[in-house]
């Protein structure tokens, strides 16, 4: 089993723990489950940085990066630097994110938010609208197309954007119409290893129209 099976494997399990902890109604009684979501992919197209800034504390190939940071000063010093917007790891097992992360980022910017994670299951995308994200990651290696499809429709239910990250040519199928975003990963999440041309060989096989 490699890292990225593992991930999921655990992911499963703690997406049934949360559901037992917190029903879905009660996400949606949140505070911020009514707000307006602010654009990633508008933010993207005119900015002239293009960057989505993150924060992230650790992570399985990095080991650890900042454990000490302040999620209010990262979002904060990211927004005053003009980035499009900041991408927040919620995942605790293996990059030690939480969803108060989540929270206090949005309390702390107005920036577009992505919620960076494993998702795998449409109760994560409550949890994210729930706690202010705007955007959901869904990453092709660990979804099937039908998948991709389904969660991403989902998110729409709810004004979300979302942001699908390819690796390599056999996931093209992945992309869809309620797909806004498509993000090249260089690195290969089952091994780690990082190629810099995958983004260069990819992008000339993704819809002219859609952000990349």
């Amino acid at each position: 089993m490699n890292i990225l099976d593992k991930i999921t494997a655990d992911k499963r399990i703690e997406v049934n723990l949360r559901k037992n902890l917190i029903p879905t109604k009660q996400l949606e009684q949140s505070i911020l489950f009514e707000r307006e979501i602010i654009s990633l992919a508008t933010n993207l197209r005119t900015s002239k940085s293009g960057i989505i800034a993150e924060h992230k504390r650790r992570s399985p190939s990095k080991s650890i990066i900042n454990q000490s940071l302040s999620v209010q000063d990262v979002a904060r010093g990211y927004e005053d630097a003009g980035v499009c917007g900041m991408s927040v790891l919620t995942d605790g097992k293996y990059f030690g994110g939480s969803l108060d992360d989540l929270l206090t980022a949005r309390a702390s910017c107005s920036l577009p938010l992505l919620r960076k994670e494993f998702i795998i299951d449409e109760y994560q995308i409550l949890e994210a609208k729930a706690y202010g994200a705007d955007v959901i990651l869904l990453i092709a290696a660990i979804l099937t197309p039908e998948r991709v499809e389904e969660l991403a429709i989902e998110a729409k239910k709810y004004g979300m954007e979302v942001l699908l990250e390819l690796h390599e040519a056999a996931e093209l199928e992945h992309i869809c119409d309620a797909v806004d975003m498509i993000g090249i990963n260089n690195r290969n999440l089952k091994t780690f290893e990082v190629d810099i041309n995958q983004s260069i060989k990819l992008s000339t096989h993704l819809p002219p129209d859609i952000v990349k």
